[in-house]
Parts: C-alpha cells; sequence; structure tokens
C-alpha cells in the first residue's frame, strides 16, 4: 500500500542506532509529500483501499513511530496538513443553501458519524505519542508545542463537531469525540476547555487556541455559507461561552457577525443561538470597544426587532440580553451628550408593557411578569411616563390565574412593588384601583381550589401583603383607614393575618 511511505519518512527523520528495515526500496517520499498520498488514497475510485482500511492502517503507523520522529525534520509540517486533510474528511457533508434547514439524506448522518469516529481513532494514537513525548526526558512541552499547534485546530472542531447529538453523530462518534477532547487537553498540559483556548494566564501572555478554531470555522460562518453545515454554528455556539473577559476582547470582530447572522436567520433555535452568543459578547467585552463603530446599536437594533416575535423561549433570552445591553447604551449616549425622550430603556419597556397589555397566553404572559421588574428598576422615578399603561397591565395580570407557579402574578407583585417605591408620589391617586385590585387577589388566593402548592400561595400573599404596606405608607395612612371596615367584618382567618399585618405595620 502507498501509505508504506509514511512509516518509511517517520524513520527516517527519527535518529536511532537501528538501521532501515532490509528491503526497503531506495528513493522513498520525503515527508512533505505523504498528504498528497493518503489524501488520494482517501478519494473515491477504482482501486483504491476503503476508506476505513486506510484509517486503520494510518493509526497503526502512528502507533509504530517513533515519539521524537514526529518532532524532527518535515515531519511536523507533514502532520499538520495531514489533520486538516483529516478533518475536512471527517465534516458534515455541504448542503445546498436552498435546503439548509432540510434534515439530511438518509444514511448520510450515519456514514458521516462512522467516518468521524475512525478519524477520531487516528487522532486519538497521534495525540497519544505527543503526550508521551511530553513526558519524555529530553523532549517535553517545548518540542511537542509545535507540533500540537498544527494539528490541535482541527482536533477540536471534530471533537466540538461530535460532543452534543445530532443528525451528524452517533453514540460512537460522541464517545470518540469526549475522549479525544480529554486526550487534547492532556496533550496540550490544560486543565479545562476555557484555559485551552484562551492560555493558561493572563500575566504569561500565552496566546490561546481560540484564534487558530476561529480560523478553521471562520470560512463556514460567512452570509453565503453558514447555512450549509448546520454543525459549524453549533461548534461556534458551543466555543464561544469558552472564552470569557479579558480574552474574548480581541476576538469581537470575529465574533460579532456570525452572532448576528444567526440571530437574523428565520429559525427560531438559530435566532436564540445567535442571541445567547450575542448576550455572551455583551457580557464579556469592554463597553468602550461595543461603542465603536456603533457596535452597540447594531446589537440594540437586532435584539429590539425580535421584541415582536410570539415564541417565548426567544423572547426570554432577549429580554436577558437587552437588561445587560441597555446601560452600555446609556453610557454611550452620556460619552456623546445625548438626551433624548426616546432613549432605548423606555423604547422597550413601552414595547414590552404594549405587549403584555394585549397578550394572552401564559407562557409569554410568565415571561414578561420575570422580566418587568428589572426593566422598572433600571428606569427608576422616570417610569412615570409609562405609568397609565403599567397600570393596567398589573391590574389584567394580578387577576389571572396562570398555574401552580403563579409565575406571571409573582412577578406582577414585584413589579408593583418596585413601582410603589420609585414612584410613590403618584400613587396615592392610584389607591382606588389598586387596592381593590390587592385585595381581590388576596381573596381569590385564600379561596382557590387549584393545585397551588402552600409555598407559592404563602409568596403570593406575602407579596400582596407588602404592597399593601408600601401603599400605606405613601399615602399617609389612608390605606389602614379603608381597611378598617374590611377587616372587621372578614372572618377568613389567613384574609384577616394579611390585614392585620398591614394594620400593625410602621
Amino acid at each position: 500500500m502507498e501509505l508504506s511511505g509514511l512509516v518509511r519518512a517517520l524513520r527516517l527523520e527519527a535518529p536511532g542506532p537501528e538501521p532501515p528495515p532490509a528491503g526497503l526500496p531506495p528513493g522513498l517520499p520525503p515527508a512533505q509529500q505523504l498528504l498528497p498520498q493518503i489524501q488520494r488514497l482517501l478519494s473515491p475510485g477504482p482501486g483504491r483501499a476503503p476508506e476505513a482500511a486506510v484509517l486503520r492502517e494510518l493509526g497503526a503507523v502512528l502507533e509504530a513511530a517513533d515519539c521524537e520522529g514526529l518532532l524532527r525534520g518535515a515531519v511536523p509540517a507533514a502532520l499538520g496538513a495531514l489533520a486538516a486533510a483529516l478533518g475536512g474528511f471527517a465534516a458534515p457533508p455541504r448542503q445546498e443553501q436552498e435546503g439548509a434547514d432540510l434534515p439530511p439524506r438518509a444514511g448520510s448522518g450515519a456514514a458521516t458519524a462512522e467516518r468521524a469516529a475512525d478519524v477520531g481513532a487516528v487522532f486519538l494514537r497521534l495525540l497519544g505519542k505527543l503526550e508521551a513525548a511530553r513526558s519524555r526526558e529530553g523532549l517535553g512541552a517545548a518540542a511537542v508545542g509545535p507540533v500540537l499547534r498544527r494539528v490541535e485546530g482541527p482536533v477540536f472542531v471534530l471533537a466540538a463537531t461530535h460532543l452534543v447529538e445530532g443528525p451528524w453523530t452517533s453514540g460512537g462518534s460522541r464517545g470518540v469525540a469526549q475522549e479525544l477532547l480529554a486526550a487534547l487537553l492532556r496533550a496540550a498540559g490544560c486543565g479545562s476547555v476555557a484555559e485551552f483556548l484562551r492560555g493558561k494566564s493572563e500575566e504569561e501572555e500565552e496566546e490561546g487556541r481560540f484564534a487558530a478554531v476561529l480560523g478553521l470555522l471562520q470560512h463556514e460562518l460567512t452570509k453565503d455559507t453558514w447555512e450549509c453545515n448546520p454543525a459549524t454554528k453549533l461548534v461556534f455556539c458551543w466555543t464561544l461561552p469558552q472564552v470569557t473577559r479579558p480574552w474574548l476582547s480581541p476576538h469581537l470582530e470575529r465574533v460579532l457577525p456570525p452572532s448576528l447572522l444567526l440571530s437574523d436567520d428565520y429559525r427560531e433555535e438559530n435566532k436564540i443561538l445567535g442571541v445567547r452568543c450575542l448576550h455572551h459578547i455583551i457580557l464579556n467585552v469592554p463597553a468602550a470597544e461595543l461603542c465603536q463603530f456603533n457596535r452597540a446599536q447594531v446589537v440594540y437594533h437586532a435584539l429590539y426587532n425580535h421584541l415582536y416575535s410570539r415564541e417565548a423561549p426567544l423572547i426570554q433570552a432577549v429580554l436577558l440580553c437587552l437588561l445587560d445591553l441597555l446601560p452600555i447604551l446609556e453610557r454611550a449616549q452620556r460619552w456623546q451628550q445625548q438626551s433624548s425622550p426616546t432613549a432605548p430603556c423606555h423604547q422597550v419597556l413601552q414595547l414590552v408593557l404594549t405587549q403584555m397589555e394585549a397578550e394572552h397566553r401564559l407562557a409569554l404572559r410568565r415571561v414578561y411578569a420575570r422580566a418587568l421588574p428589572a426593566f422598572l428598576q433600571r428606569l427608576g422615578i422616570l417610569m412615570v411616563r409609562h405609568l397609565k399603561r403599567l397600570e393596567r397591565v398589573i391590574l389584567g395580570y394580578l387577576e389571572v390565574w396562570d398555574g401552580p407557579e403563579e409565575e406571571a402574578r409573582l412577578g406582577t407583585l414585584e413589579a408593583l412593588r418596585c413601582a410603589i417605591e420609585h414612584a410613590w408620589p403618584r400613587m396615592p391617586c392610584r389607591l382606588p384601583v389598586l387596592l381593590p385590585a390587592l385585595l381581590k387577589m388576596i381573596w381569590d388566593v385564600h379561596t382557590d381550589q387549584s393545585p397551588t402548592p402552600e409555598p407559592v400561595r404563602a409568596a403570593l400573599l406575602q407579596g400582596a401583603t407588602e404592597c399593601l404596606i408600601l401603599l400605606d405608607r405613601c399615602s399617609e395612612g389612608q390605606v389602614k383607614v379603608l381597611l378598617e371596615g374590611v377587616s372587621r367584618s372578614c372572618e377568613e382567618p389567613r384574609v384577616r393575618e394579611c390585614l392585620r399585618k398591614v394594620q400593625e405595620s410602621a
């Protein structure tokens, strides 16, 4: 088999007292010529060895090779080209962009997983040799580093592609991927994936491997190609969160465009992936860099458009992301000495309240209600611009039971408490509508026959009681006066307990 040339090249590069085995023909090919031979063997065609047989032979070659021979001469460059070729060979087949959202053809996923498992086994042999060379006296990390730098990118991408279950994976390929990632970290001397990607420490100024991984993924993450390989987006979305502040900042120009592309897709799953990537970037890149070239504004407009969606998981991801982006936008406006009544936070809250007021789906009502207190907290007293709509939303949400966990009503009570604390001068005039709504909710919770857990009922009653106490304080005792008659006529012990707490509050 032509692959025997690799054995000869490795043995020639490895010094030692043993002469080459007898019977070898003269004119052995140099190491840099090995890649075309292997590519020819792996290419389909008549008279070629089967792919699995070629990979098994290649694994056996690496197993038999001398550790020191892998680190000398032209062999490291040949191994780097070999790793790149094997990584491309094991990658899932590209799809036409028009049909990128279609499932893979029958059998193609199983074939891809089988190829990946075979290539992973070859990589495991190679990493085993490099790990042995790293601990060998006279070699160490300095000798292994140049070779490892050439092969670790394709190895990492292959492992990340098959770590998570997908149409192109199988139980075998996922098991090999886990072993491969663990072997790669051992060979690199790293304790975690994050350390592998970013470098061991900022003080040592050791460059991580994130740039190399992005280099391999970048040509598959452009506007015209990202839909052709669905595995690439998952590798990117899994790798990006591993790199945090301050290591992510130098890669901003390379990670922001793919995140925006994903978030702009028409499929909800891709939108959520993109929004989560954008959120990670917002949390781990300095605000000054995000504000350069209006990057933060671009991200804001991309997120704002998603607020018109009707999917609860996407809305939840967008609202969480906006909560961390809004302070950056406000800081940028202060730097530019701009002041506008239509500031981003006001725009978002106005749209959220508009959506909440007309929303009837419980899943979305829960998402909105959980996020509302944080937006009110951020605006503070400036929420008075939205009090009329906010009041209608609070009244409507307190009336409706939304499930055993009562997430919507608990979030609404928290929003009301926040509104009373920050906009208390505007609350006394709203007692005629807020006080009956809170009392009605207390009575409904007490008499409710639904399977609501007792801790949830107690939390609702406690939240309503706290709101009544705050209303009493900001109205200079009017609530106590209005509740005197109710306390005397009420016979339900649980309701009387809530009213007693209000009456006895300082």
